[in-house]
């Protein structure tokens, strides 16, 4: 990528939001746009870093027998009014956005259970046919009438949903657990470290399920954690009339010997039962020729909130101010970021086009009229974790790599760096 192309704006560090410095950065960048509260476009870089998160989760999913689908998001009402959702979540709960015209009533998706299950049962006839799960990833769409954090809590988001059919109770458990080891195993090639949580069904029905939470001082939930055990509720089930329910998962863990801590929910995985099947009258055909109700489970990761939450926790500040973001190395959209003066251009186009030619993404600051220094600070803005600066010290033997987060420096002969970056 030539930053020439890019067109960032030139932007002030003094007036950075200090909750969310990221995400702002990137906003005032031009990178992210807010057409309206809660709703925004997405420039390359985040658009690029989406790309290379899902990627993980599709070869997680993939590798754990899953199907990757797509489901409509604007859904007609009559297989929501199916399920008994339609008023619950366009009055009672009054999440969905919903459209009315002459051609009918019509929400859009903040979920997807009514379509997988309709599209489950058209193809799993028989019980030979389960287990089966069916994800897909795209954007969601939900009433939030109090947005906040950018991408923490907007009202359109990407998301990864999957719904899974089984034959029986246990196997739904075996489901479950089984989608648990999937999601660690996504959130630990991402980079993040989680706590799986114990929680409340809400609206999708159910009551067992957990939440995936990440600790962070940004985020809007509390959570209870014990580090021993790895085991953790979240604090709102305390106030349930049933709460002895949530306190008896927890293995015996006294309340008063966990930590409170501020997270935010980046995944939730939820056994739904026969709650679906039933109410829309979805069947298949089991060992006796019986009709039976499928046992679903439905289990969702936030993409939005991880990328939100990833680059928040990447914050680089240097004597107390903020300058910028270092992106985790593995999922980072570009590798390295490319400066120069004058006298080493050439030098510099060298190496950058030896990386593309070699499938190493990287920026190279080519704009006019900028001192090394300049270009040089403005790196951190684009939370690129590696950069190569081609200064008076280039000796047309080594690059000096500096990583932008902890600003270790290491030297890299030059016939040696496509082999030091793959």
């Amino acid at each position: 990528m030539k930053l020439s192309k890019l067109n960032i704006r030139k932007i002030s560090f003094n007036d950075i939001d200090s909750d969310y410095s990221a995400q702002d950065i990137l906003m005032k960048l031009g990178e992210l746009y807010q057409f309206e509260s809660g709703i925004y476009g997405y420039g390359n870089i985040w658009t690029k870093l989406e790309r290379n998160i899902e990627k993980i989760i599709i070869e997680e999913l993939d590798k754990a027998d899953c199907i990757q689908v797509e489901f409509p998001k604007l859904q007609p009402r009559s297989i929501w009014d199916k399920s008994n959702r339609w008023n619950q979540y366009t009055e009672e709960k009054d999440i969905m956005f919903n459209i009315k015209n002459n051609l009918g009533e019509y929400g859009l998706a903040p979920t997807a259970e009514e379509c997988a299950t309709i599209f489950g049962s058209n193809r799993l006839l028989s019980y030979k046919q389960l287990p089966t799960t069916y994800y897909q990833i795209g954007e969601k769409f939900r009433k939030e009438i109090r947005t906040r954090g950018y991408l923490f809590r907007p009202r359109t988001f990407v998301m990864m949903d999957a719904y899974s059919f089984d034959k029986n109770e246990e196997d739904m458990h075996d489901t479950f657990n089984k989608m648990h080891d999937v999601y660690l195993n996504i959130f630990n090639r991402i980079g993040l470290n989680i706590i799986p949580v114990i929680s409340d069904g809400g609206t999708m029905g159910g009551r067992i399920s957990e939440e995936f939470q990440a600790l962070t001082k940004l985020g809007e939930d509390i959570i209870l954690y014990d580090e021993k055990t790895n085991i953790g509720i979240n604090k709102e089930v305390l106030d349930f009339e049933d709460k002895e329910n949530f306190i008896n998962k927890l293995n015996g863990l006294s309340l008063n010997d966990m930590k409170e801590y501020n997270s935010v929910e980046l995944g939730n995985n939820f056994e739904l039962g026969t709650k679906y099947s039933e109410s829309m009258n979805m069947y298949f055909q089991d060992e006796n020729g019986e009709n039976k109700p499928f046992y679903m489970g439905c289990y969702g990761i936030g993409l939005g909130r991880i990328l939100a939450t990833l680059i928040e926790n990447n914050v680089i500040i240097k004597n107390n101010q903020i300058k910028g973001f270092s992106i985790p190395y593995n999922i980072a959209p570009y590798k390295v970021h490319i400066v120069y003066n004058e006298d080493n251009k050439n030098n510099a186009f060298e190496l950058y086009n030896n990386l593309l030619n070699n499938n190493i993404e990287c920026i190279i600051d080519d704009r006019e009229n900028l001192s090394l220094g300049n270009r040089i600070n403005d790196i951190a803005l684009l939370g690129t974790p590696k950069m190569i600066v081609l200064g008076s010290k280039f000796d047309n033997e080594n690059y000096e790599i500096e990583d932008t987060k902890d600003g270790k420096k290491e030297l890299v002969k030059i016939n040696n760096i496509v082999e030091y970056f793959k």
